[in-house]
């Protein structure tokens, strides 16, 4: 009797400890919920866009968008007038991309930066590019830059306005000197 007793106890005990095992291993971890918005999202209708150019002109201004220190999304509105040497520039860890809302410039791509200066980690900028090619862009296009691509824009004798997309690797730096 008192082996049938040990042998009783012993299968519960076994059946006890599968049945906690199996709890254990289906017990649910911590629910997983989305990522909560940095910045709430932005509609631009046709009109606005429009309204929000015109705010732009005839100055050389920028409208920032949404950006910010941490973001790694910068969306601006740029508009300029009759701007000649402006200086060339390579991010090491951002990427450009460049839609054309009105007007023209020539934006010289590729080659090497003259006598680099590194104004901000990462940004450099010089006085002109060595070979580089020279495009003319206009009302539509979308100019992709990569970085670590020297690019230079000219509006000189131009209206000149575009959207602005800047993708960071990394966060957005802190601003401390305009950006292009």
């Amino acid at each position: 009797m008192l082996l049938k007793m040990k042998y009783a106890l012993g299968t519960g005990v076994f059946a006890f400890s599968l049945v906690f095992s199996a709890m254990a291993q289906s017990a649910a971890p911590a629910q997983k919920v989305p990522t909560a918005p940095l910045r709430p999202f932005v509609v631009l209708p046709n009109q606005s866009l429009s309204d929000l150019e015109r705010k732009l002109q005839p100055d050389n201004k920028v409208e920032e968008l949404i950006g910010g220190e941490g973001m790694q999304l910068r969306v601006a509105i740029q508009h300029e007038k009759n701007k000649a040497g402006a200086a060339a520039e390579v991010h090491d860890a951002s990427d450009d991309v460049y839609y054309v809302l009105e007007g023209a410039a020539t934006l010289t791509l590729g080659g090497k930066l003259d006598a680099p200066q590194e104004v901000q980690t990462g940004e450099w900028r010089g006085a002109s590019i060595s070979g580089g090619q020279a495009f003319t862009v206009n009302k539509g296009d979308l100019i992709i830059v990569p970085r670590g691509t020297p690019h230079q824009r000219s509006t000189k004798g131009q209206d000149f306005t575009m959207i602005l997309i800047k993708i960071y690797a990394a966060g957005m730096p802190p601003t401390k000197a305009p950006m292009k």
